[in-house]
């Protein structure tokens, strides 16, 4: 269900779809409490495929093993969806530690208020009314415009996962300038990504990928048409310029993901660690 309802239908109509279907399940999870507390039911989940707490439970592992995450770190999830990173997070950042995360999907956010934030006080959750296509097509904000409520130097660490894999180039410049602001110095940044290289593409040529990048040109590609945010993937060369000319330091190598068919990946999705001088 989820890999039609991702592959095939717009993600407004997809959202209402996916709460009727999962209604007898959800309900009965409810009824017999079958479900974690902290975690959504199936019907309120908008993000992308994959087991809600697994996925999770595998970018903590990330967070602490490839980015040296400590329990008292000041971290920032953006696009922090339903919870989805901020859930396994409860059990490792101390009181001493601090998370914030936003996101575009106000549903999402009222929900972590409501299920985390009043149990986890250092867990902090806003809405950011920026507009997108696919997820917020009334938004107020552009995002290559979108300034961060943080002052400058807060985080220790700043993750996005599945981001700007919805994002364009003009957006994500502005995101990655924006991180870099609010990272302290020698502060770490984990974004995924689909990046398109010699090895990614000549994969999709061959029909192996699950995504098919057909439409847009120049730096990036999307699998949509008419609306390019609704998944986007970019030339590696051109996303790693990026980092340079703001100023980061990418940690190589860059761990590739599995979405073009790859026999040999980390995750789903590449990933691209960097950090601050």
């Amino acid at each position: 269900m989820d890999n039609f309802l991702i592959k095939y239908i717009p993600r407004g109509l997809r959202r209402k779809l996916r709460k009727v279907y999962y209604l007898p399940s959800d309900f009965f999870s409810f009824l017999f409490k079958k479900r974690n507390e902290l975690v959504p039911p199936k019907g309120k989940i908008f993000i992308g495929g994959g087991d809600f707490e697994s996925v999770g439970t595998e970018f903590l592992g990330y967070f602490k093993d490839l980015c040296h995450l400590k329990r008292e770190d000041e971290v920032l999830d953006i696009g922090c969806g339903i919870g989805r990173m901020a859930v396994p997070l409860t059990k490792y950042l101390n009181s001493g530690g601090r998370y914030e995360g936003f996101d575009v999907v106000a549903e999402g956010i009222e929900w972590c208020r409501e299920k985390i934030s009043s149990k986890f006080p250092n867990f902090n959750f806003q809405i950011a009314d920026i507009f997108n296509k696919d997820y917020n097509p009334k938004g107020k904000y552009l995002a290559s415009e979108y300034k961060f409520p943080y002052p400058g130097e807060k985080f220790d660490f700043v993750f996005l996962t599945s981001v700007f894999t919805h994002m364009l180039p003009k957006d994500v410049e502005n995101y990655l300038s924006e991180i870099y602001r609010v990272l302290k110095p020698g502060s770490i940044c984990l974004a995924t990504y689909f990046l398109l290289n010699e090895e990614s593409v000549s994969l999709m040529n061959n029909n192996m990928s699950s995504m098919n990048f057909q439409f847009g040109s120049g730096v990036y590609r999307s699998t949509h048409k008419t609306i390019h945010e609704a998944v986007v993937a970019y030339q590696e060369d051109y996303i790693k310029g990026l980092y340079s000319k703001i100023g980061y330091k990418i940690s190589e190598p860059i761990h590739y993901g599995s979405f073009c068919g790859r026999e040999k990946y980390l995750s789903f999705q590449d990933i691209i660690i960097a950090s601050k001088p």
